[in-house]
């Protein structure tokens, strides 16, 4: 399971923090939309350490009355595929307004031997959930996520 990973363009990145027995997932961007995308990594990056092809597109949707319980939902919303394409995802494309989330995921099939699945997300939670903009304009976006 990787720790982080280096911005890819701009402030773009992502991190994993401790939290007992489950996981953090933070995501930072220079819109909210980069810092959901950049979580949504790290939520790959829990499962493997391997590269995961983007060869399948998987559309998602989801609406919430702000954006700490938007994030939720979309992280829920990338696990709930996950789990029920038993897929990995690479890629993120993020929409927001007015409440709603669009977005593309891209990926592919597990490959247990390539992939070799550290442990399945089970869910997004409230712990430590926190989207905001910092002084300098960076968004971040985290969570904890049950594993």
């Amino acid at each position: 399971m990787n720790g982080s990973a280096p911005a890819t363009r701009g402030t773009a990145r992502w991190e994993h923090f401790p939290h007992d027995a489950d996981v953090g997932v933070r995501g930072f961007g220079a819109t909210p939309e980069e810092a959901f995308a950049q979580a949504a990594m790290a939520l790959t990056a829990i499962v493997t350490d391997a590269e995961v092809a983007p060869a399948t597109a998987v559309e998602v949707s989801c609406r919430a009355p702000d954006l700490e319980l938007l994030f939720v939902a979309w992280l829920n919303a990338v696990i709930y595929e996950m789990a029920v394409r038993k897929m990995l995802f690479a890629r993120f494309a993020v929409t927001i307004a007015d409440g709603r989330l669009a977005g593309t995921l891209r990926g592919e099939p597990i490959d247990v031997a390539r992939h070799a699945p550290a442990c399945e997300p089970k869910g997004a939670t409230y712990t430590a959930l926190k989207v905001a903009q910092d002084a300098g304009g960076l968004w971040s976006a985290a969570c904890i996520v049950d594993v």
